[in-house]
């Protein structure tokens, strides 16, 4: 099949989306302006000009949030589940655009077509969630120590919410933040990565149809787009008392300390360095599945791919050679088309990251066991496409304690008990995801133990790659502390007030202080 008839649909797509040529990337809502730089969005697939975007201007940037704060004045105001019927409206639509969009995130990220889909499918199940839980934004109510008092918690709407999201998920991450802001009645910000803004200008087009139905506030759902300069204003910005912040920990670090020094809260997601804890109990076949697809999904731009597997002595061979077979069974190629399993990676910075990532593990006493390597030729042509690598580690290599965004997964060998796997496991200052492969309920209930994975995700014979929107996503350490999606994850979108009621006739003061006058 040739790229031609591969990308058939593309067109069509971003006409129902209804991308241009040159699209403004700066919105509040419903009238897009922009006076900024243009911002090209090549495809890493195909190496082809998708469209261009007019970024934002600081003068552009006052005008969004003019437009976000007075929004928020008139929005907050409006009963939750009214604001969940908007989430569900949003929703719907994007049940109507699924495929659309889907070939979008394909095409301009270059993950595969099923992930495409399902990157929306995602965006579809927590506006499914929210408009639940629209209904369910409890307090709590206690007991006063005092007679006659009455005394409890409730949450009110915080305000403007700016997100700072990743190409890796173009699309659903930044659902996962504003379905939930929305029904707890705050408005939203959004900078999208400069490597995929056409993905936000398709997001930005679909809510502005909603906002426009329902006679509500353009600035309900705003959209900026530019570099790093447009997340300083963000992040300086006293008007914004929340970021949420997807990234390298590196960006993370920066965000934290700005935001903190004004007092302002953060949601930071940021690097994982997952592994998978393989004993001797583990079922071999489940382990390279979920080895394989954690490691090469994405082509190894999950912030949850799974990076290193520590594997016991004792079955260390044969999973070793299970692997390199499945690696041999990989098909590299347009991720347009199904029967491929990796596309490329974004584009040649990280491809060069990648090279010296294989490079370096030699050089600090690896050993390459699947070559790795950048792709040329017929489909080729974007110089994105890598083939998966595997290598021999050590847990304390250099290169093996920091992220590399794409496809090397590296194995390592553990003896003696599953203490020492764990040890291993968390021997490292990220604290995303981690997994054991294991058939020992022993060592399974030990693992998610308090002296366990000391990850914000531990997962028992499943992999690192891949979360349910019930379950609140986040890690610990260098990951950030953030919680996204779903479990209590609205509360961080909402300010909390303990409120206490004397309907009594005097005033007693609280711990028996007395005060006569």
């Amino acid at each position: 099949m040739t790229n031609t008839e591969l990308q058939f649909g593309i067109k069509e797509a971003l006409e129902q989306l209804n991308i241009k040529e040159v699209n403004n990337g700066t919105w509040t809502g419903l009238n897009n302006f922009s006076d900024g730089e243009i911002l090209e969005s090549y495809s890493p697939v195909d190496g082809k000009l998708i469209g261009k975007v007019k970024t934002s201007s600081t003068a552009d940037y006052e005008k969004v949030m003019e437009s976000a704060t007075d929004a928020f004045k008139q929005f907050r105001l409006m009963p939750a589940p009214q604001r969940g019927e908007i989430v569900r409206q949003f929703g719907e639509k994007l049940r109507k655009n699924k495929e659309a969009l889907g070939k979008l995130v394909s095409y301009e990220m270059g993950k595969s077509l099923q992930e495409g889909y399902g990157e929306v499918q995602e965006m579809i199940d927590i506006c499914d969630f929210a408009v639940g839980l629209s209904r369910q934004l409890h307090g709590l109510t206690m007991h006063s120590e005092r007679p006659g008092h009455r005394m409890y918690e409730q949450y009110h709407s915080l305000g403007v919410v700016g997100i700072i999201s990743a190409f890796n998920f173009p699309v659903a991450v930044w659902a996962w933040n504003t379905a939930l802001a929305w029904i707890c009645g705050d408005v939203c910000v959004w900078k999208p990565s400069e490597k995929t803004p056409l993905c936000a200008v398709a997001c930005q087009n679909i809510m502005a149809e909603v906002i426009k139905e329902n006679n509500l506030p353009e600035g309900i759902s705003c959209l900026i787009t530019g570099d790093y300069k447009i997340g300083e204003l963000l992040t300086n910005d006293k008007r914004i008392p929340l970021i949420s912040a997807t990234g390298s920990t590196r960006m993370g670090k920066i965000v934290a300390q700005v935001v903190a020094g004004r007092f302002g809260k953060s949601l930071l997601e940021l690097g994982g360095n997952n592994a998978i804890i393989v004993t001797p109990d583990a079922d071999i076949k489940m382990t390279v599945i979920g080895a394989v697809f954690g490691a090469v999904g994405t082509a190894g731009q999950r912030c949850t791919s799974t990076r290193r597997l520590i594997i016991h002595e004792n079955i260390y061979e044969k999973v070793k050679e299970a692997l390199i077979s499945a690696y041999g069974q990989l098909r590299i190629g347009n991720p347009l088309d199904e029967k491929n399993h990796v596309g490329p990676l974004i584009d040649k910075q990280a491809v060069e990251l990648y090279n010296d990532a294989l490079k370096k593990v030699v050089e600090q006493g690896g050993k390459i066991l699947v070559d790795g390597g950048v792709l040329s030729g017929d489909g080729y042509e974007s110089g994105c496409y890598v083939k998966p690598a595997i290598a021999e580690a050590d847990n304390s290599f250099e290169i093996v304690q920091h992220e590399t965004f794409a496809p090397v997964l590296y194995l390592i060998k553990y003896s003696g008990t599953v203490e020492a796997a764990i040890e291993m496991q968390n021997g490292v200052m990220q604290g995303l995801s981690s997994a054991i492969m294991t058939n020992n309920l022993r060592e399974a209930e030990l693992f998610l133990s308090v002296t366990g994975s000391d990850c914000g995700i531990a997962n028992v014979n499943i992999g690192t790659s891949g979360a349910e929107i019930g379950g609140a996503f986040g890690g610990e350490k260098e990951t950030g502390g953030g919680r996204e999606s779903g479990s209590d994850a609205w509360k961080i979108y909402m300010r909390r007030q303990t409120n206490t009621i004397n309907y009594t006739t005097s005033l007693p003061l609280a711990q028996g202080i007395k005060f006569d006058l």
